[in-house]
């Protein structure tokens, strides 16, 4: 798995947590499958200052809910994504949002007592994407 992170002076020995108020699944480790989102997560995400690492890192877990590879786990995944829009619109009277949802997980889930950690496809940012600027829809 790939760690991006903002380069600094010293190499990092251990995988910093990211702590940012607009993490995608809240307080957590973020690791990349392929190299290339790595890098390309690099260049969108350090961008004032332009300078990042992205550092080589194995995981060993069996208790990962892998939404990518397992039709099984990608079920709960997206019934639990379904769950969080319901109450989203119940309390609301909206359609929830991506933010919305990915709040109230941040506020509600206890991911750490079901899995050590989820594997989910980010959408890729290359050169090659069939959809012109699929990324910024």
């Amino acid at each position: 798995m790939y760690h991006t992170q903002e380069q600094w002076e010293f190499k990092f020995t251990r995988p910093i947590l990211c702590k940012r108020r607009n993490a995608w699944l809240g307080t957590a480790y973020y690791f990349w499958d392929d190299e290339i989102d790595a890098i390309q997560w690099g260049h969108k995400s350090k961008r004032n200052t332009g300078f990042f690492e992205v550092y080589k890192a194995t995981i060993e877990s069996e208790n990962i809910l892998d939404t990518v590879f397992n039709e099984e786990h990608y079920n709960f995944w997206v019934k639990q994504i379904e769950k969080a829009a319901k109450q989203i619109s119940i309390k609301t009277g909206f359609k929830a949002s991506i933010k919305e949802i990915n709040q109230y997980f941040k506020d509600k889930a206890k991911w750490s007592e079901i899995t050590d950690g989820i594997m989910f496809q980010d959408l890729p940012v290359t050169d090659d994407l069939l959809v012109r600027d699929l990324w910024n829809l």
